[in-house]
């Protein structure tokens, strides 16, 4: 069943609000990145000297311009590292768009979900931000210390935290922040299962750009058949 849950959301990936909050979630994220880069290269230049005298060296002409230069590439690889959590975290400010357009897809004669408060909604995001930090962190200590068991420690501890998260912020939209909390406990394990299909391909450069709208739409689908809410006849099967 989670399985079909993952294959409703995959053959809904083509809809325009899919598209739409990654689109929105990457401009941001490299905006915020360029911004980021530009501010810290301000820095470096107000701070270094344009020249440096070593000694037996002599004096380092244009030594600003080489460290500015060399500078702005180390911000190009680091952003390389902070697109995915960033994208991601910018990502999960419009997740509610996600799962109202499978809502509407899917299970059509739902009322509209209550409207969450800025703050909770801001709070989820930087949570799932921090998360995500997690996930990566996690991820670079495993490839260290786990030998031939990283995939499987990666998955397990990843689809934990993920899973966590992802039914977190979709079931409140219906049941509010206690509610989605008391759900999350009668499931753990088919919200740890749906958590670790969303963490196979985090490893895999483009296709973790839109982890987060795939799991936003499969939880959608995972909370909606754990509370028993009956789909729309005509998309009663999973989509091809």
């Amino acid at each position: 069943m989670i399985l079909t849950d993952f294959l409703r959301a995959l053959g809904q990936i083509g809809d325009a609000r899919f598209r739409g909050v990654l689109w929105r979630g990457l401009a941001l994220t490299l905006v915020l990145l360029a911004a980021i880069t530009a501010a810290f290269l301000w820095v470096v230049l107000d701070l270094t000297p344009t020249s440096l005298t070593l000694p037996w060296i002599g004096t380092l002409h244009h030594f600003a311009a080489v460290v500015s230069f060399a500078s702005f590439f180390a911000m190009l690889g680091l952003s390389v590292f902070l697109m995915v959590p960033v994208a991601s975290a910018f990502t999960g400010f419009f997740l509610d768009d996600v799962a109202q357009a499978v809502e509407d897809r899917y299970f059509p004669a739902l009322p509209v979900p209550k409207p969450q408060p800025l703050s909770e909604v801001a709070l989820d995001s930087v949570g799932f931000f921090a998360v995500l930090i997690v996930v990566n962190v996690i991820s670079v200590l495993l490839y260290f210390f786990a030998g031939p068991f990283i995939p499987i420690l990666f998955w397990a501890i990843n689809g934990f935290l993920l899973g966590r998260e992802y039914f977190q912020m979709v079931a409140m939209r219906r049941l509010g922040r206690d509610g989605a909390r008391a759900m999350r406990r009668r499931y753990p394990l088919q919200i740890w299962l749906a958590g670790v299909l969303m963490a196979a391909p985090l490893s895999i450069p483009l296709v973790n750009l839109v982890v987060p709208i795939l799991g936003a739409a499969t939880f959608t689908h995972l909370f909606h058949r754990l509370a028993g809410t009956a789909a729309s006849a005509s998309h009663s099967t999973p989509a091809a």
